[in-house]
């Protein structure tokens, strides 16, 4: 469950969310230390009676100051440390099951950041790595370093927002003027598909997600109690072959117009 959707919500309710997700069996968590600031400590009000029921995951990489601003990428040993350290912090745990490097950091030698994330991992501070939006050469690069547990990436449904990131949503290429008109050719199609399957169009596509492979592990994020019943039902749907390859012709058939990042956000991404 990705937990980067309630800033806009009202913390009590965030907890509720957080509760609830662990009763239905959605245990996988996934936020980062540059998610709004204050989402670790947030987790870390739920996490100090329910750490054992959760698989946690955190993420490092994405500098980001106080004051909100964006300073960069860094995947150095020392900020590898301290990132861990700030967030085992923020968590109120003793380690993180799985941690990611957010972005590659264009320079540092991979080599160098999967070698301080292996010292975590022998410190107990840690259990797996991961790695999140890098090349498959920058993948290999890391193997010769230690096994790499995860990797992150985004099949993004062009309909996943709520109103509470719908303005962050509005700063993305493809969610904005015509661009968005044009993307929204592929939601009507998937309402369609999914309204003939009797599910809804969010639940098609995480079942369709999981359809791709057993390793696959999808990460839905939502700031209503009812979503998360409906994202959790999701994976009581089955596609046949001949629905995955209907859905798979749509896909082919409607071209997305505009990237899902900015420029500069876009320059981060397969190093």
């Amino acid at each position: 469950m990705g937990t980067y959707t309630y800033n806009s919500v009202d913390e009590q309710e965030k907890i509720k969310i957080l509760n609830r997700a662990i009763d239905l069996g959605c245990t996988f968590w996934d936020t980062a230390d540059n998610i709004y600031g204050d989402n670790e400590i947030l987790l870390s009000k739920v996490l100090k009676d329910r750490r054992n029921e959760v698989f946690l995951c955190s993420k490092f990489g994405i500098v980001i100051e106080p004051n909100g601003e964006f300073k960069g990428i860094s995947g150095t040993p020392e900020y590898v440390h301290q990132a861990c350290e700030n967030s085992l912090k923020r968590l109120g745990v003793d380690y993180i099951d799985l941690y990611y490097q957010h972005r590659v950091d264009p320079n540092t030698p991979i080599e160098d950041t999967i070698g301080a994330l292996a010292e975590l991992v022998k410190k107990g501070k840690i259990k797996y790595i991961g790695l999140s939006e890098c090349s498959a050469e920058t993948l290999r690069r890391t193997y010769k370093v230690h096994p790499i547990a995860a990797v992150q990436g985004n099949y993004k449904s062009i309909d996943d927002f709520e109103s509470d990131d719908y303005e962050f949503r509005r700063l993305i290429p493809r969610f904005q003027g015509e661009n968005f008109n044009k993307n929204l050719e592929i939601v009507h199609k998937f309402n369609e598909f999914a309204e003939k399957k009797g599910v809804t169009s969010g639940q098609l596509c995480l079942a369709w997600v999981l359809a791709q492979g057993d390793n696959m592990v999808v990460i839905a994020s939502t700031g209503k109690i009812k979503h998360l019943e409906e994202n959790v039902e999701a994976v009581k749907v089955n596609l046949s072959s001949e629905e995955l390859s209907e859905i798979r012709k749509i896909i082919n058939s409607i071209e997305i117009i505009g990237n899902r990042y900015n420029d500069d956000y876009m320059k981060m991404l397969g190093l």
